[in-house]
Formats: C-alpha cells, structure tokens, sequence
C-alpha cells in the first residue's frame, strides 16, 4: 500500500510528466502553428498525395513535413520566425536594413553576389545562404512613405505585402503529373534541345515579385539552355524598378523611354535576342521544377509549333501556389472571350501536349524563326489584349500549331483587374485589338464577332493593308477551315445553336446563381454582357449551356420539384429543351416551361399563354 505521502509524489510526478509531454508536442509538431484552415488543407493534401501513389512526398518524417508544409501552403506567417505577434509588424515604420552602395539587399544578401557563374554554359553555383533573421524582417519595400502603401493593392492589384515577405526562393509544390516527373534532364531528352531567351515585359512591376519571377527561372532551369533574359521596363514610373536584378548572371534590362505596351514591348525584346527559340512570361510569375525541357522538346519536333506551359494559380490575397486542373484547353466565344475548357483526350495520355485552338497568350515559347516568319505581332495594336487571339488564329491558319504542355508548368499571378491605364481605356483598346483580327482572319464569321460584341463595331482599327498581305504571303487557309479542323466544338449561331448570350425579359437575365453542379438558377438583374454567369448557348441538341469562361460543362435540368438547375451537360431527355415560336423555353420530357413568375426563383411550371410575359425569353446575342 502506497502512503499517502507517495501517492502525492506519484500524482505530482505524472502531473509533470504530462505537462512536459503536453509542451514537446505542442512545440515540436510541424503543424502547431498553422490555422484550422492550414491543417484542413495539409489534410486534403495529404489524402491526395496518398492516392496519387506519390511516394516522393509522403510524410514519413518531421524533416519532410515540414517541407511539405512549406512547399503546399506557404504559411507566411512562419517565414520570418515563430512568434505570430512580431508577424503583425507595422510595414510603414519598421527599420529596414541600408543597402550597400551599387547593389541591392534581397533576403538580407547581396544580389550581385548571389550566384557564382563557374561556366555560363555550365552550371550555376549558388552561394551558402545565410541564416533567417530571428526578427520580422521586410525584404522588399513598396512606395515607403507615400499614402498608397499601406494599402497593399494599391499598386500592383495584389497583396505585395504578402509577396514581399515570402522568400526569394520560396519552394513550390511540384504539381506536375507523376509520370512527367519520371523523366529526367538531359538523360530521357533528345540531346540537341534548342537552347531559348526569355523575355519579360514589365510596367510598375512590384520589386518582390519581379525578382521572384526571374529568379525562378534561373534556379529551375537547366543552365545550358538558357542563353539570356532580356527584361523590357515598359517605361515603370521609377527609372530604378528593374534595377533588382542588375548583378544577375545572364540577364539584360532594356528600358522604353515612353510606354508602348506589352505588344511592341516584346518585339523589342525579340529582336534582340539571339537565341534559336524565344520564351516569354509575365513579371509575376514562377516557373515549377523542370519546366523548360518539355516545352523545348515540342519546338525540336516542329519548328512552327507554339508551345505554352500548364498554369498554375499564384493566389492574388496570400500568394499561395495552387496546382491547377490538369487537361485544360484554351477557348473562347464569339464576344472574343478567352476561357478555359475541357480538352477532348481522344484516347491520348494525360501527359500527353494537347493540341489548343487559342493560348491565353502570357507564357509560351515559340522558335525565333517562325515567330519572325509568321509576323511576330500586330504592331498596330495596342498595349495589350486581343493579341493571343491574333496570334493563335495566324499560327493555326498558317501552318504552326499549338499546345498546351502538361509536364511544363508555371505559376501565375491572376488579378480581378488592370493594374494600369489603357489609352481611351480597356475596353476601347480591347475592341481595337480584336476588331482587327477579325477584320484580317475572321472572314464572313467576323459577323459573329459584331453581334456579339457590338462596341467593336465603331473602333478605330487602323492601316490593315499589311496584314492582309502578310495572311497572302503566307498562303494561311481560311478561317473556316479553323472551325472545321481545329475548333469544330465552337457552336456557329445559325448552325449549332438556337441562340446564345443572356436570356432575358426586359431588364432581367437567367442567372446561374452559385455557378457550381446542381446550383439553382434565379431570375436577376442583368449584368454586362460576358459576365460569367449569364451567359448561354442554346444548342441545336436541345441542351442549354453555361459560358462562364472555366471550363465548367453545365446545363440547365429540372430537379424534382421543378426547380431549374446546373447538371453535368449530357443529351439525356432530362437535359433537353425547345425553344418555340412564341419565345418560350419549354422542357421536351415533362412538357413544362421555364417562368419567371415566383423570382427570383427560375422554375417550370404547366405552359400558359403565349402571350404570358413571364415565359417569353429573348437571347441577346
């Protein structure tokens, strides 16, 4: 029997050691300082790695979970030491260290100095890195002083304090498919890959996020097989904003004295480059591990191939690298709306280059040959949009094809708008630009065009004379023969459709409300045309499909209490309707038709009169 004496040091002792387990776990665990929301997610990530058979990152080890942790969810918060409180620094009034005369500090080290070059052709050597500072500390700085900084967006349109506190040489997540990241450089590549220039083109870019894009390059890229980086400061407000990356082996600023737009800007950039093939990406991007191989490998097989990396997602808010859905094509619709879509396999492999009408037009590479051949760009075009359009129909029609490559891939900043001005504004330069494609590539389907975007019509589109004989010198086919052979999945209205655009009654447009599967549509009011969840394609099939630009495949069904909702697009009775004479949209199985009467609730109710304005739909397009 245990006195009561013992029996208190007993509970004492077990009470410690408790608590001394308690404080080991807690400051031990990789995971201890991420939010509910981090640790939902390396759960998922975890699942999925588990699934895919990936055993290069399975968490066996605290080492590795942590790289883990660091390469899938860059919790910011954990990149310049563990106290959260010292995270949440004041930006503006924070002391930041001076840098030496002629270079600049980046992760408290000198760029100039960042990379030892033993042999430009051979391999880069980088230099010990020293040790993160135990205290929060800025590595880049935006506009200090003025009134604009303390808003992170201000600027640039995306959270640069989130890029700036993330690491020059962040990891990302290897997101490409197992079986691409089987083959290796140079042993599984044929020996004679072209070596390329990569071009950037750059306006008021943030500093961070400049940096980060070429250093990826650099740090992800065989050494051989780059020749140069040529950036063009497309006349940044500060003379000094490329200045970042002065010092870096390999790379060559070249600066517009007034801005001229990310057109002009990359033909400046190509005429100086010297290399057999030309790369061109975006300032705020990262290139993944061992994207330049397989893009290259596609312009050895042809040299009038247009090779364009998978994009992956650079979140806007947290800067956060997300993988993005594998088998994606480029499309558009008639409004010239570039969009993403499902790519018919046909049987291929997944990591298979698959063929796409359209390219978004910010990340590809292209021989200098045949982009110098083919007419470079449209130099009567303006600033930028509109010239992927331009490009992909001339590559296509003329004789070059084009692919998106599964095995490349490369992060990209996406923002919800324009961090820059356009002459006469956005969508003025955007109807000049398209319109003018349409005018030299488009043929009779330029009609579809105007319809569709009516604003065109009445743009300014310039001298198109040499154009027009650059298509003839060329030889380039028709552009029906496009649709015919390289996008025949594009409904032509009075063709394949009944109708397309909004479907309206007065003011208000069928919506598609959340915009996800089995979402409920409603009765709204109508927005801009193209808006992602009003507009439709009333096919001849009977089906009625979303157009909301992400490659979603939906159609308007009938859930069992007649409610109009989305469903995976199928040529089942369930999915199938008619469009009659008098304007009403009526369900062929049941017999019901579409009515605005309960709105905003869009529902099916037994058909009234043809002359019942809440049944009666009109497309805009």
């Amino acid at each position: 029997m245990l006195t009561r004496r013992s029996r208190a040091l007993l509970i004492a002792f077990l009470m410690a050691w408790c608590l001394a387990l308690l404080y080991l776990t807690h400051h031990t665990s990789p995971e201890s300082h991420l939010s509910d929301q981090d640790l939902s997610d390396l759960e998922e990530l975890k699942r999925r790695v588990q699934l895919e058979g990936d055993d290069d990152l399975l968490l066996n080890d605290q080492v590795a979970q942590e790289e883990f942790r660091d390469a899938q969810l860059n919790a910011l918060r954990d990149s310049y030491g563990e106290n959260e409180e010292e995270e949440q620094h004041d930006f503006e009034n924070i002391e930041h260290p001076t840098p030496p005369p002629d270079a600049k500090i980046v992760d408290n080290f000198d760029v100039k100095h960042n990379f030892k070059v033993v042999d430009p052709r051979a391999e880069w050597v980088p230099l010990p890195r020293p040790s993160q500072p135990s205290v929060p500390r800025i590595k880049f700085v935006e506009e200090v002083g003025s009134r604009k900084s303390s808003d992170p967006y201000a600027k640039n349109n995306f959270n640069v304090h989130a890029s700036n506190k993330l690491p020059s040489d962040r990891k990302v997540p290897d997101t490409r498919n197992p079986m691409c990241r089987k083959r290796k450089y140079p042993e599984d590549y044929p020996p004679d890959l072209p070596s390329t220039t990569i071009i950037f083109t750059f306006h008021n870019e943030a500093r961070s996020t400049l940096y980060r894009s070429v250093r990826s390059v650099l740090d992800r890229s065989p050494p051989e097989l780059i020749d140069e980086v040529i950036l063009i400061d497309d006349a940044s407000d500060d003379p000094e904003q490329g200045k970042i990356v002065e010092g870096m082996e390999k790379v060559r600023i070249l600066r517009n004295h007034e801005r001229e737009g990310l057109i002009r800007s990359r033909v400046r950039g190509a005429n100086a480059a010297q290399s057999p093939v030309l790369t061109f990406l975006d300032s705020h991007i990262e290139c993944n591990t061992d994207w330049l191989p397989p893009l290259l490998e596609q312009l050895h097989k042809n040299y009038r191939a247009v090779a364009s990396p998978t994009i992956d997602v650079i979140n806007m808010d947290n800067f956060r690298y997300l993988g993005s859905t594998s088998g994606l094509r480029g499309g558009f619709t008639w409004s010239m709306q570039f969009q993403w879509e499902t790519a018919p396999l046909k049987g291929k492999s997944a990591i298979d280059p698959i063929p796409t009408p359209m390219i978004a037009g910010g990340l590809f590479s292209i021989t200098k040959r045949w982009f110098d051949e083919s007419g470079q760009y449209d130099l009567d075009m303006d600033v930028w949009g509109g010239e992927n359009f331009e490009i992909s129909f001339r590559t296509w029609m003329c004789g070059g094809r084009m692919d998106i490559v599964p095995c490349s891939r490369v992060g990209h900043v996406f923002r919800k708008q324009h961090p820059y001005s356009f002459p006469g504004g956005n969508g003025r330069t955007y109807d000049k630009n398209t319109a003018r494609t349409a005018e030299v590539w488009m043929d009779e389907y330029k009609q579809h065009f105007y319809h569709a975007r009516p604003s065109a019509k009445f743009a300014a589109v310039g001298p198109l004379e040499e154009r027009t004989e650059l298509r003839k010198r060329l030889n380039c086919k028709s552009f029906g023969w496009y649709l015919e052979n390289v996008y025949p999945e594009l409904s032509v209205p009075g063709r394949d459709m009944v109708g397309f655009g909004q479907i309206k009654q007065g003011m208000q447009c069928i919506d598609a409300g959340a915009g996800t599967l089995n979402a409920k549509l409603a009765v709204q009011h109508c927005l801009p045309q193209d808006s992602d969840k009003q507009e439709w394609i009333f096919r001849n099939d009977g089906t009625i499909k979303l157009q909301d630009g992400h490659g979603t495949n939906f159609c308007v069904a009938l859930d069992k209490d007649n409610h109009a909702v989305l469903h995976t697009c199928t040529t089942d009775p369930p999915m199938l309707w008619t469009y009659t004479e008098s304007k009403q949209i009526r369900h062929r199985e049941t017999g019901l038709c579409l009515t605005s009467s309960k709105k905003p609730q869009l529902r099916a109710f037994p058909c009234g009169s043809t002359s019942n304005e809440n049944e009666r739909w009109a497309f805009t397009k």
